[in-house]
């Protein structure tokens, strides 16, 4: 079922291989550009040539998000993968200096296009059950270009005059796989498509993702998330059979939405309730503006009650709505005979009797005007509207509120509401039970299940939405309701917030220097002695460094295969909560191996085992999250805005520490080098416990709903 958006993600994450090919290869090959150019007294020089591409890949950056939102995520990586097929030829031919600093530019740019945009697109068209495994896929195929070129540039340091230029313009080969890719093989982003308009074409690309044929639901995803929700609140309903919980005459029809099960005649009923709430996702809600002294963040905590009412269920699809179909409607109540009727007639618009979509469910109307009920005038006003699955276990709805103002337009607060329901994690009966729902307790003697539902005002007004979906979902225009990005769009509270989220965790990313210890390892291990590991073989130290190097990227290889199989079971949040430590431990261990003297052996194998566990514990966490977070936490109309925004953090950041890496290791040493990120990796942790949310399993447009809601509740007076 997944099948095809594994594939699709696999092919995108080449551009981060050749990323890490080209990060392994600079690190080896400037110990012989140095040789030839006589850089040894110049490190100024020296960095530029590393930082080169920093800066190619920080000035792309800068366009690389508007511009992809305004041509699309696929021509963007097709161009990245030819800059890198250029780079490669040119440091292939680099006579002198200069040339080989324009090579590294051209560089840079193919890099900045991919790193930035592989994980938005992956986050685009994955599903949110497996969103955390495949964005996790760009980190492991980047240690995988890394170990494959640092084999390459071992065995050419055997030689007798190994070439730096051969090292790097070895790069151009594998780029012409990657652009082949991109070429034949990558389809475009369907939110990018639905954005322009072009829903056939979305549709037919999310089928060949999702592996079938039903794709109603997260269409209508999409399409919803062309606009951002206004007035978003957390309510509570209580599922249940429609025959029990329309006995209670006195709850208001209005409030109720009724959902078709797979099976004739079956149908349920979800209302509203009042009074004191059992769910841990509402208590927490109504409870976070008294959080007003607590340091950790709204946003956090309510982030955190959603995942633990999901309990053991995760992203897996609710075992209740499993049984719904996806059919959502609200309507009058009605009998028995009546819901056949509207149970065949759903059937015969949109599905084949089994509960299964047809293959032109799509031609089903959304959201059609009901059948006149000349004895109940006041059901005139309630539309029939379709639930759908979307990912995660969550169903859309729709809600519409009656009344109209003096101008013929709905009353504030009122018009379309979209609803995002989840099952709460309540197992077996709830027989006997007392609910509180509006109207009254209800004694409700059957099996009745909570679910969670995050309320907001729908992207289009309801008079469009009647006008547009009564026909088939490809004549929705997002243009009426999906503005170009806009700066506008950085002041909205919830994109704010996100905004200092994924800026945050870059900065810190960046600080705690991986990158500059990637790009420097062979050096850093020559300094510490590893060539006393491998005297005794006849290696040379330069070469010794490469092995070492070469074995430290392999070990690196399963640890990312831990961080995929967890990234969607443990979450992103809990990853970074229990690495960070380790990867402070193992820094504080380095400091110290550097700082007393233990002997050229002991100094040798401390300093190798604890960058060993830096690179392994940093790339199960640390590496990877900072851009998978970046890539799910802004909504569709900001995401291109957004994401230049933190990969520019991103590459300002790498430039820095980068350049500054050569100077600080001649003027502290590897001790103050090491111990400053050990600083950094702590403030990390601090920052994430308050600030970082854990986004598991949840669709996209779900998440940026929920930082909506928790910016809101974190307002002063909120």
């Amino acid at each position: 079922m997944m099948r095809g958006a594994a594939l699709v993600a696999i092919a995108a994450a080449i551009g981060n291989l050749l990323q890490g090919w080209d990060n392994a290869t600079i690190a080896g090959s400037v110990l012989y550009i140095k040789r030839e150019f006589k850089l040894q007294t110049a490190p100024t020089i020296e960095g530029l040539i590393v930082a080169m591409s920093l800066i190619g890949a920080t000035v792309i950056t800068t366009f690389s998000g508007p511009v992809s939102d305004s041509v699309g995520r696929r021509p963007m990586l097709i161009i990245s993968s030819v800059l890198y097929f250029l780079s490669g030829l040119v440091m292939l031919w680099s006579p002198n200096v200069y040339v080989l600093l324009i090579a590294r530019l051209l560089d840079g740019f193919g890099i900045g296009l991919a790193v930035t945009l592989v994980p938005v697109y992956i986050s685009e068209t994955a599903p949110p059950e497996i969103r955390g495994l495949l964005n996790t896929l760009p980190q492991f195929t980047g240690c995988v270009g890394m170990f494959l070129s640092y084999c390459m540039v071992f065995g050419m340091s055997l030689m007798d005059s190994p070439s730096w230029r051969l090292m790097l313009g070895v790069l151009s080969i594998p780029s012409i796989v990657y652009f082949g890719l991109t070429v034949f093989y990558l389809p475009e982003s369907p939110r990018w498509l639905v954005s322009k308009g072009r829903m056939v074409e979305a549709k037919r690309v999310l089928q060949g993702l999702r592996g079938r044929e039903d794709v109603s639901g997260e269409m209508a995803l999409l399409v919803e998330g062309l606009g951002g929700g206004g007035g978003a609140s957390i309510e509570e309903y209580i599922i249940g059979p429609a025959n029990e919980l329309s006995d209670n005459e006195q709850a208001p029809e209005k409030d109720q939405i009724r959902l078709y099960g797979a099976e004739e005649g079956v149908s349920w009923i979800a209302k509203p309730v009042t009074g004191q709430s059992t769910l841990g996702l509402v208590s927490r809600y109504g409870s976070m503006a008294n959080q007003s002294t607590s340091l950790i963040d709204p946003t956090v905590t309510l982030f955190g009650s959603i995942h633990e009412n999901l309990g053991d269920m995760g992203g897996r699809r609710s075992m209740l709505f499993s049984n719904f179909g996806s059919m959502f409607n609200m309507g009058d109540q009605g009998n028995n005979k009546k819901e056949n009727e509207d149970v065949e007639s759903l059937q015969r618009e949109g599905t084949d009797g089994s509960g299964v979509d047809s293959d032109d469910n799509l031609r089903s109307p959304l959201l059609s005007r009901q059948d006149t009920d000349v004895e109940n005038p006041a059901s005139n006003a309630i539309e029939q509207v379709s639930g759908m699955d979307i990912g995660g276990g969550w169903q859309l709805a729709y809600k519409v509120s009656e009344g109209k103002g003096e101008d013929g337009n709905r009353k504030g607060g009122g018009g379309l509401k979209r609803i995002y329901l989840h099952q709460e994690n309540t197992t077996g009966s709830r027989r006997g039970s007392v609910l509180s729902l509006v109207g009254g307790d209800v004694q409700v003697e059957s099996e009745c299940v909570h679910a969670s539902a995050l309320v907001s005002q729908s992207a289009l007004p309801s008079k469009d939405l009647i006008s547009q979906f009564s026909g088939e979902i490809e004549k929705v225009k997002p243009s009426a309701i999906a503005k170009g990005p806009g700066l506008a769009d950085l002041f909205d509270p919830g994109v704010k917030h996100a905004l200092v989220v994924g800026v945050g965790i870059q900065i810190l990313q960046q600080f705690s220097g991986i990158n500059g210890v990637l790009y420097y390892t062979p050096q850093i291990l020559e300094q510490a002695g590893v060539g006393v590991l491998l005297s005794n073989l006849g290696i040379r130290p330069d070469s010794a460094s490469f092995l070492i190097s070469g074995f430290t990227t392999l070990l690196m290889l399963p640890s990312i295969g831990v961080a995929m199989r967890l990234m969607d079971v443990a979450g992103r949040r809990s990853l970074l909560l229990s690495t960070l430590p380790v990867l402070l431990l193992s820094l504080i261990v380095l400091v110290l191996g550097n700082t007393i003297n233990m002997g050229s052996v002991v100094h040798a194998v401390i300093s190798t085992v604890s960058v060993v566990v830096y690179f392994c514990c940093f790339v199960m966490g640390f590496g990877p999250i900072p851009n998978i977070l970046c890539a799910e936490i802004f909504p569709t109309r900001a995401r291109g805005v957004c994401i230049a925004i933190c990969a520019l953090t991103f590459w300002i950041g790498d430039i820095i520490v980068t350049y500054s890496l050569p100077v600080m290791l001649t003027s502290i040493g590897l001790q103050g080098v090491f111990g400053i990120y050990a600083v950094v990796c702590a403030l990390a942790w601090i920052f994430v416990f308050l600030k970082v949310p854990e986004t598991k399993g949840m669709p996209l447009e779900v998440i940026t709903e929920f930082f909506a809601v928790g910016a809101k509740q974190g307002e002063p007076g909120a």
